[in-house]
């Protein structure tokens, strides 16, 4: 018998699978459709790593079953190749982005195809194609069309290194994340989505959707509705206020200070002479600090009083005016009322800063922390003795008869900023005029093409390097064709991310938007990705479809039916890994050395998909043995015996040999096992535990291993199970087995190493079904109880009767010393699990 020479077969298969066109998606097919989607790669210059195929893998695993399972399935690939990393690798190395990204592609490419993973590569996409992004700058048009987008001044974190603006989770300690020097405030115009008008819908259609629970809690808390009240403060010695939004309306009493933003619009206004100096401190280091540092729960509460007061609207008293970071200019107005008696942050800062903590709910222990939860109200004037349930609607419509407050809802969600100030992006399709102003370019006319420059480097004055290009820059308006500006911000690398799946469905040489396509492939079935991406790029892209579906481009309010995520595989020391640490682990070394079947099957094996795993080169080689071991199991395949055809196209050996009768009983056996492992293993497919799923292959193979011979119809079914996680080895072995029915010439027999004439994919065969009779344990544990109390367990045959149970449980030895002669009072039997003997 052949060496397992993993290298010939993994080349020799890839090259008959692309030739076969096998992973081809046909559109409006009679089969059942299922899309299975994956976030595609950013073709960064590192080229991929093992998470990648962790992900690629596991759900190419899956598309496999789907397809052997009749299904037409949809499993397609493209680039994420727009954005700030390509371009700061571009500059670092001095090579165009342009260029650098069609490198990275070629590589990333000839990785993936090195894996053998059945993608529709006849639909690859690229988000840097101007094909592609005229329909990401179309979207955008209609979002500006239907009021959606705007441009307004506002401040952003600046890093003078970069030279570009930062997102709030790229500052960290007051500096840039990349470069490390200290950011600053530039209040700079930028264009923004308003994804603020579908928070609601954000969050109710998650009900529509099969997502993982922590998932549908990111959503839930990014978009963070809060239903409460807005008050007024009226400030003392003013005609002016200061509105609050409060979830506690109960605990109003309580106020015993008021906190705005530095950023808030009055606090210039509100800070006296005295304390002018500390102010313009305190608001000078906020500046610095990201808005992820400053609302970070566990971190030193600061502030600083402003010198003024404000009135408390239902009691009158007069309350100091404070400023502290910790509060978020973009939320509730950019003000809190200090209740330190039952907020665990007002809590710290009281303390702190010598603020009383008055009890307005009562149940706690001010005096040792602050009581959180709803209670009865005290010290709350006319109030007082109301639950906290029935006082927020008494003091909400107090306020509101009043006029000076109302119910409200808020939403920690603010607008999208959309525009970047680099060059590696798509151009906004806006032409500035001063007469008409912000006019949309003609649709006509897209795509607004990303001109080649050679000076592509972030500029000093805070623009895009666009704005150099003075014969791209000046053009006639489109309306009164006076002279204009093109829009130089360039779009986010979210932009092309957020209809890349429908992308797929449109033809990539044309995009064309095939309304009756999309009907037929919508909702994808299945959409896994890394967990990083369950907040932002999922809300964006579903925000874009259901702004699709409102003008009727799509016909799904929601784009992804199911949502999974996958764990990050960590280095062997399990730290994430990193050029920096030197723990980086290349898949091109692994196939080298142990072929695409190992690495795939390993990153499948390695523990529950969800989780963070860390690499093992042991475990590598685990997976290779095993997969040796199977390649092995051909010589337990008896060549003695009568042909036996098991299908229209191939025919196939049956074991001989002596003993027959001791074999037919070890050949049920091997049955069994191998029902029991098509059972568990198609189920652990469906429900992606590929861990156990591969562990069960493993057993299945033991047991095989253990026989002199071996029936081919159990061998060929353990090749059909092991197709979706190692589809190189079993083609090959499958192909063993193939017998022309024309020469009547076997594969094995062939020297050639290409697939014999007329063969038959194992690919294309249909996915293994079990005799649920054959699955079923014959014996259970029988769990003996006294009261309740488990005092024995037997073993018992499945579906022992009532009578038959009572007889062994009172036979044990044990039972009969717990129960010292007495008689039962009752005894409670449930089938197949226990026996509960009760005694007086």
């Amino acid at each position: 018998m052949p060496k397992y020479n993993f290298k010939r077969i993994e080349c020799k298969w890839q090259i008959f699978w692309e030739g076969k066109k096998f992973y081809r998606a046909n559109n409006f097919d009679k089969r059942p459709k299922k899309y299975i989607l994956i976030e595609f790669p950013y073709p960064s210059g590192d080229g991929l790593h093992v998470g990648h195929v962790r992900s690629y893998s596991a759900l190419d695993a899956l598309s496999r079953k789907k397809r052997m399972e009749g299904y037409n399935v949809l499993y397609p690939i493209g680039w994420d190749a727009f954005g700030l990393p390509t371009e700061n690798y571009a500059i670092k190395k001095g090579i165009h982005p342009s260029v650098v990204t069609s490198k990275n592609i070629a590589i990333f490419k000839k990785q993936l195809k090195s894996l053998g993973l059945s993608f529709d590569w006849s639909r690859e996409i690229n988000t840097t194609d101007t094909k592609y992004y005229k329909w990401t700058q179309w979207i955008f048009l209609q979002f500006f069309k239907h009021g959606l987008a705007y441009r307004q001044e506002m401040p952003i974190n600046w890093c003078p290194e970069c030279k570009i603006g930062l997102a709030n989770e790229e500052v960290i300690g007051g500096r840039c994340e990349r470069c490390g020097a200290e950011t600053e405030k530039r209040n700079i115009k930028q264009w923004l989505l308003k994804i603020t008008k579908y928070a609601d819908r954000l969050i109710d259609d998650l009900s529509k959707v099969d997502y993982q629970e922590k998932i549908k809690t990111q959503q839930i808390n990014w978009i963070g509705r809060s239903r409460g009240a807005e008050v007024d403060f009226k400030i003392t010695g003013s005609n002016k206020k200061i509105s609050v939004f409060t979830t506690r309306i109960d605990t109003l009493f309580g106020v015993t200070a008021l906190v705005i933003s530095p950023e808030h619009p009055l606090s210039g206004k509100l800070t006296t002479e005295e304390n002018k100096k500390m102010v313009e401190k305190y608001i000078s280091a906020a500046k610095k600090k990201s808005e992820q540092e400053r609302t970070q729960t566990e971190k030193d509460k600061t502030g600083v009083f402003t010198g003024s007061y404000c009135v408390n609207p239902v009691n009158n008293e007069k309350i100091p005016i404070w400023i502290g970071d910790y509060v978020i200019a973009a939320y509730g107005g950019g003000a809190v009322m200090m209740v330190p008696a039952h907020d665990k942050r007002d809590y710290q800062f009281a303390k702190k800063f010598g603020l009383e903590a008055r009890e307005v709910v009562s149940g706690g222990n001010i005096a040792k922390e602050a009581y959180v939860d709803y209670g009865i109200l005290v010290n709350s004037g006319q109030f007082n003795g109301l639950k906290s349930e029935e006082a927020i609607k008494k003091i909400t419509a107090r306020l509101r008869r009043e006029k000076k407050g109302k119910q409200t809802v808020q939403y920690k969600l603010r607008d999208w900023i959309f525009s970047r100030q680099h060059y590696w992006g798509e151009p906004i399709p806006i032409i500035h005029c001063e007469k008409c102003g912000a006019v949309p370019v003609a649709e006509k006319d897209l795509p607004v093409k990303l001109p080649y420059v050679k000076k592509y480097k972030p500029t000093k004055t805070g623009e895009s390097p666009l704005a150099a290009i003075e014969k791209w820059v000046n053009v006639r308006c489109p309306k009164c064709r006076g002279p204009a500006k093109r829009e130089t911000d360039t779009m986010p690398n979210w932009a092309g991310s957020s209809w890349y799946y429908l992308a797929y469905i449109m033809n990539p040489q044309k995009y064309e938007w095939d309304k009756k396509k999309i009907k037929y492939w919508l909702p994808v079935d299945l959409y896994n990705g890394g967990m990083e991406h369950t907040t932002l790029h999922l809300l964006y892209s579903r925000f874009w479809h259901k702004f699709l579906y409102d003008i009727e481009m799509v016909p799904t309010a929601e784009p992804y039916y199911a949502r999974r995520s996958h764990g990050m595989v960590l280095a062997q020391d399990g730290r994430k890994m990193s050029k920096s640490f030197g723990n980086v682990i290349n898949p091109d070394d692994i196939v080298k050395n142990f072929g695409a079947d190992a690495l795939r099957m390993y990153e499948m094996f390695m523990g529950p998909f969800d989780q963070a795993i860390s690499w093992s080169d042991q475990g590598v080689v685990g997976v290779y043995r095993f997969l040796n071991r199977i390649w092995k199991l051909q010589k337990k395949i008896s060549a003695k015996g009568p042909l036996r055809h098991s299908d229209s196209e191939a025919s196939v050996f049956t074991p001989g040999g002596k003993n027959n009768n001791e074999n037919m009983e070890k050949c049920r056996e091997c049955e069994v096992v191998l029902h029991k492992s098509i059972k568990k293993i198609s189920e652990d497919l469906d429900n992606m535990k590929f861990n156990t799923a591969v562990s069960q292959l493993m057993i299945l193979t033991g047991e095989l291993e253990k026989e002199s011979a071996i029936d081919v119809e159990i061998y060929k079914t353990l090749l059909k199970l092991l197709a979706p996680f190692a589809p190189h080895l079993s083609e090959e072995l499958w192909s063993r087995f193939f017998v022309n029915k024309k020469s009547g010439v076997s594969h094995s027999q062939r020297e050639s190493g290409q697939p014999p004439e007329g063969y038959k994919s194992v690919h294309l065969e249909a996915w293994p079904q079990y005799d649920m009779s054959k699955t079923q344990e014959e014996d259970f544990e029988l769990v003996i109880q006294i009261n309740g109390k488990v005092r024995a367990t037997v073993l018992a045959p499945i579906g022992i009767a009532e009578e038959k149970a009572r007889e062994i449980a009172l036979s044990q030895e044990r039972i009969k010393a717990h129960l010292g002669g007495k008689i039962p009072a009752k005894i409670i039997f449930i089938p197949n699990r226990l026996i509960n003997i009760v005694l007086t």
